[in-house]
């Protein structure tokens, strides 16, 4: 376990989450500092939310292409066109 996972008697709260029934003030101040840092390291963790998002996305994507699988064809098909047309649009531009 390290200083950054969570207490096996808070397992029920986020890692963003100050547990209720502090009295002591020092104390209560370390849990609000501990969980505002771990709310800006996840906010500020951009590689991990991107990670996070595409993995979503690809979730969603199967799930999709199970259900329909003509649609999720139909769905490759055009982003393949449209990236080709913008891909010639950009050459012909630079060509000129």
């Amino acid at each position: 376990m390290t200083s950054s996972d969570p207490k096996p008697s808070s397992a029920g709260l986020p890692r963003t989450a100050v547990p209720t029934g502090i009295v002591d003030p020092v104390a209560s101040a370390r849990a609000e500092l501990k969980a505002a840092l771990a709310a800006i390291e996840i906010k500020g963790n951009v590689p991990r939310r991107v990670e996070q998002a595409s993995q979503r996305g690809i979730r969603r994507a199967r799930a999709f292409a199970g259900r329909n699988p003509i649609g999720a064809a139909a769905a490759v098909l055009g982003v393949a066109a449209a990236v080709g047309g913008a891909v010639w649009l950009i050459a012909r531009a630079v060509s000129r």
